[in-house]
């Protein structure tokens, strides 16, 4: 098993439980309604407060779609947990992807693994790990990261997202 998919198998149980204290659901992170604070590159920062929240939430995300299939677009997705203790990568990917293969990564033609697809809803299927300082050193100086979502055991779809700002929108995420 890979170093990258072996650390967020143990963390999965803790981020769900941590979204869910944060009151930054599953179903409204990757696409948050809001006001687009900064843009950082190909990176906007997006801040709302939820209803019930005393406070300003806010995410970095990008959303992209497959340059040769216009259908399949993901929306990427930094967010910090409400304790501050921890920061989340979440890939929203649309429905109809393979689930057991999970999302694959690569950056900058390096492959960093696998996560697994924790959730799907109405607006597609979720993947998450935890942002552990090498896979957020590898995003900072990366300048092209390549998620591959799997429609069958042998097809891959690899998506290109724009690293470009990823370090400058990180340090201004509130």
């Amino acid at each position: 098993m890979n170093p990258w998919l072996s650390r967020t198998l143990a963390k999965v149980i803790f981020v769900a439980a941590a979204i869910a204290l944060s009151g930054a659901g599953l179903a409204n992170a990757a696409q948050p309604s809001g006001t687009v604070k900064s843009t950082h590159g190909a990176w906007s920062i997006i801040c709302d407060t939820p209803a019930g929240a005393t406070s300003e939430q806010c995410v970095m995300m990008q959303n992209v779609v497959a340059e040769d299939r216009p259908e399949m677009g993901l929306s990427v997705v930094v967010l910090r947990t409400a304790d501050n203790k921890a920061e989340i990568l979440r890939v929203l990917a649309p429905l109809g992807v393979l689930l057991p293969n999970g999302l694959g990564l690569n950056v900058d033609g390096k492959d960093i693994g696998r996560a697994y697809f924790v959730r799907c809803f109405q607006d597609g299927c979720y993947a998450e790990v935890i942002l552990e300082k090498p896979l957020l050193d590898t995003l900072k100086t990366g300048t092209s990261a390549t998620f591959i979502v799997f429609q069958t055991p042998e097809e891959g779809i690899g998506i290109p997202v724009d690293l470009k700002g990823f370090a400058d929108g990180f340090a201004a995420l509130p």
